[in-house]
């Protein structure tokens, strides 16, 4: 697809391990079978809607229309952007960043998972990192939001490490049954005092229309 019609496929966040892109549907087969080999303990359920409970081929089928669906919905005022984790050319996880009303509040929320075969080498926290640089540094945000369930021991590390700060609680749907959510926010001073050199943004100038930023805007790397 021409990056002319759709930006968002140009878009790329870099750190010295990583490569983050939205992935484009060329991607996606690739993307199903990280799925497919695995993103959790199956004894545990991080995510409020259980989506890798479904059975094949639902399960793929799933995170085909959740691509889909986040880019025909996405609007200036309510955006949702899935990028792909790439590490030396593999596939490894993908990593969420949404906002709603952006050019307002400037606010983003982030989400992510990281397939099983990947876990416990410090890629969630890079590719935290990465997008945290891209909502600061290339969009403006003033503050960014997470959240985790409290038995989430490795999510809450990544946004522990980061700087956040603790922000409440809520009771979510944790599988069939009432599970606990701790929330954290990390403003942009906080981010700032660890703010990292060694991130580059590019392609970000064409997007900026499609998620309230001026396109003047200095995207910063």
């Amino acid at each position: 697809m021409r990056t002319e019609w759709w930006p968002l496929f140009a878009l790329r966040v870099r750190t010295p391990r990583l490569e983050l892109r939205p992935p484009t549907d060329d991607d996606l087969d690739e993307m199903c079978e990280l799925v497919t080999a695995g993103v959790h303990d199956p004894a545990r359920m991080p995510f409020n809607n259980a989506w890798t409970d479904a059975e094949r081929p639902q399960l793929q089928r799933s995170a085909l229309q959740f691509h889909w669906r986040v880019r025909s919905s996405l609007t200036v005022e309510d955006w949702h952007v899935p990028f792909g984790v790439w590490e030396r050319g593999r596939l490894v996880g993908q990593q969420d960043v949404l906002a709603a009303r952006f050019r307002l509040l400037r606010t983003v929320a982030t989400g992510s998972w990281v397939g099983l075969a990947h876990q416990g080498r410090g890629i969630g926290t890079e590719m935290r990192s990465a997008v945290l640089h891209l909502a600061f540094a290339g969009l403006g945000a003033v503050r960014a939001e997470t959240g985790a369930f409290e038995d989430n021991a490795a999510s809450l590390a990544v946004t522990r490490s980061l700087g956040y700060r603790p922000n409440g609680d809520e009771v979510r749907p944790q599988r069939d049954r009432p599970g606990r959510q701790l929330r954290f926010t990390l403003h942009r001073q906080d981010w700032e005092r660890r703010r990292r050199d060694d991130i580059e943004i590019d392609g970000l100038e064409a997007c900026a229309p499609l998620l309230g930023v001026e396109p003047s805007q200095p995207a910063g790397a």
